[in-house]
Formats: C-alpha cells, structure tokens, sequence
C-alpha cells in the first residue's frame, strides 16, 4: 500500500451556484468556508472538498483504519398508512411485505420499460411506516402518482443524513449512546436510539464499503437539534479519533467497494439484469411497474469493473477490443489499497465469452492514448463483501 504515492484524484468543474431552491446543510455552519467546493445531489449541496487543493489520501486511510464523520446529501422520502406496503410492492422490484420492524432493504424501482428510475435502501421503522432513502433523482411525485387511490401518503420528512464509516464507527455510536449497543445491531439492522440525547433513528448501512452507521436527523418524536448533535457526535467519537471528512475519500472508497451511482452508472436505459443487480429483482412476487418487461428482458450484464495498471479510468474514457469501440467508463479513480487504477466499465453490448472476468481490453484516455486493461467484478475490494458485516462485539 505505497501511502507516499501521489496519487490520480478525480477533479471537478466549479461554479458559483446560488443557494436559491437548493437545500443548504443544516451542518454547514461547522464545516463550511470559503473554501468549501460543494456538490449538489437531491436537491441538497454537500462537502465535495474542503477546499481545491484538497489531498483525500490521508483522509481515506483514515476511513480504513479508524473512524470518519460524513454530512451527506441523500434524501429520505416516508411512506406511511394503511396502504404503505400496497404502494412499495407496486413500485419496487424487491419484496417488501417481509420486511421485518427495524430492518433494512435495497430496493430498485424500475420503468414500464423495465430501466432502473430510481435505487436507494428502504426501512420499516414502524407497522404502516418506511423510509425510502433515495439516490440522486426525481422519485417523490412517481411515488405521489402510483399511490392514487391508496390509503397511504408520501411525505418529505426533511431528513438530514450523517455517516459515521470506518472499522470504529460502532465505538462511536456505543459511546453516543451511552454504551449498551446490542451484538444484534447487524449490518442493514436499524432502530430508535438516544443519540447523544436526541431520539433518532440509526441504520447500520452506509456508502463506504467498511462498517458504518447512518444517523437520520427529524426521525424522532422532536425536531432535531442539528448543531448540537454534530458537536456532541465529535466530542463522543473524540475517544477513537472521529473527525469530519468532505466526501472526496468516501467517492474513492465506494468505487473501489463497486457502489453504484443511480443516473451516472446505472444509466438510464439500463435494466436491473443489465447493472448487475439481478439478484435483487423478484420476478416471483406480485405484479409491480415494470415486472413484464423485466420477465422477457436479456439476463446478460453490462455493467463491469475495469482494472488498469497504467491510469486511472475517468468518466467518458472509450474502452475498445480489436475491432473498435465496445464501450466507456462512467467513473473511475485509483485505488490506494490495490495501487492500480479501477472504475466501472459499460459495455454496448454483452460480452462475447463466459471469461468476461478476464477480458483483456484497451482503455482509450482523453489524449488519446491507450492503455491496457482488465475487465474484473465488482467489488475490487473484498471481493466476499464482509467488511461491513463485522459483528459487533458489546464492551
């Protein structure tokens, strides 16, 4: 892991941006300076950098061996009543009816045409109640359609999300508690909890590929006293080294545990089958938007890994075989831990062979230039998936 590499980080076009119909955090005021490069995903400006200059080296190596505090712009939408579970069968590919009371679920919800609109993971946290937290996208009035003439409402709930990520994220909510986390709180498990006095509800999930928490803000019985909780977050997490991060460390990481961005790498005409996430489609539940599309569409995938020892792959790089272009790269960064460059490959068309893990094609950079590389799977790091799933152990 040669840490003293300078190492390709992916840039971003800025602009001056009013905050005008755009949602400002309600943590800005403890970060944010002059300096501050922010995004804009949901609706919502969140910390891309802390400033231009910004090296996420050592902020990522953190994220791996200690404990980082993200403000994060996804959205939670709550989907309440007596017909609540009626509207997300309809709407989701996934099953909903088994979901069990503090449990958590990724749910995709596709078009007539059977091509993901939207992805995001759903929580039940009472009998009629869930939130569905959404990925980038309009999603609320595709919801607000399908449930006419339902007993249910879609609602904004005006949530907040911070992440807490890294192997001692689960210290820090122990300790933000007041000790007590339970050997039960499993990775997409989620409940009620005190947090630093405040009652909200946590989700052991998150976007990083390590161990990690979510903390929803406005999912209690009260408001949320946004400023003290990050102030009261930090000084519990002080203990193990908690500090805040901009979420350039976490864009390495979620590319390197094979994290998928709704609308940039699951492009809009591409089906569940074809992103690689057949696996959550159930074909076998009740009908719902999009099942008879899905019933006839190509099981083939068209979403990869590329592997390239040369460069990092960046978004619209073209990816060709011996005959022409098959392909582009829809993000890519280089990998610290593995020391090579990684991103997500889409491809036209399925591969011709059954050893696509093994492919062997050539990366054609902005210059020009070529350069070899390697079609793998997804993830590139912890291949198996059990980084988050470490069990906790109560103190």
């Amino acid at each position: 892991m040669a840490r003293g590499r300078h190492f390709y980080i992916e840039s971003f076009d800025t602009v001056q941006l009013s905050s005008y119909r755009v949602e400002q955090s309600p943590f800005a005021s403890r970060y944010a300076t002059d300096q501050t490069i922010f995004g804009v995903y949901c609706n919502r400006l969140y910390p891309l950098k802390t400033n231009r200059d910004e090296d996420p080296i050592p902020q990522y190596w953190k994220l791996r061996e200690g404990v980082l505090l993200y403000d994060v712009p996804e959205k939670p939408l709550e989907i309440s009543g007596p017909d609540a579970v009626r509207l997300l069968e309809k709407v989701l590919t996934c099953r909903v009816e088994t979901l069990a009371d503090g449990r958590a679920r990724y749910g995709v919800a596709c078009n007539d045409d059977g091509t993901v609109v939207m992805d995001g993971v759903l929580m039940r946290l009472a009998p009629d109640r869930y939130w569905y937290v959404m990925a980038n996208g309009e999603f609320a009035s595709w919801l607000a359609a399908s449930a006419i003439g339902l007993d249910v409402e879609v609602s904004d709930p005006k949530s907040r999300v911070l992440q807490i990520q890294g192997p001692k994220s689960l210290q820090v909510l122990d300790a933000a508690i007041g000790g007590g986390l339970s050997a039960e709180f499993k990775y997409f498990r989620a409940g009620f909890f005190d947090v630093c006095g405040q009652q909200l509800w946590v989700s052991r999930t998150g976007w990083t590929g390590e161990v990690g928490i979510e903390i929803y803000c406005n999912s209690g019985p009260v408001p949320t006293d946004h400023e003290a909780l990050w102030d009261d977050l930090l000084a519990c997490g002080e203990p193990f080294g908690l500090e805040f991060s901009s979420s350039s460390s976490m864009g390495i990481r979620r590319i390197e545990s094979g994290i998928l961005d709704n609308g940039s790498d699951i492009e809009p005409d591409l089906t569940p089958f074809g992103a690689g996430l057949g696996q959550f489609v159930r074909l076998d539940k009740d009908d719902f938007i999009g099942k008879t599309a899905l019933e006839v569409a190509s099981r083939r995938q068209l979403l990869f890994g590329l592997v390239c020892a040369t460069t990092a792959p960046d978004a619209g790089m073209e990816i060709h075989d011996g005959n022409g272009p098959v392909g582009h790269i829809t993000i890519g960064t280089w990998s610290p831990t593995l020391d090579t460059g990684v991103g997500y490959a889409r491809f036209d068309r399925p591969l011709p062979d059954d050893d696509w893990y093994a492919k062997t094609v050539l990366l054609v950079d902005h210059d020009g230039q070529s350069h070899e590389a390697i079609v793998d799977t997804l993830p590139f790091v912890d291949k198996e998936k059990q980084l988050p799933r470490v069990a906790w152990i109560p103190r």
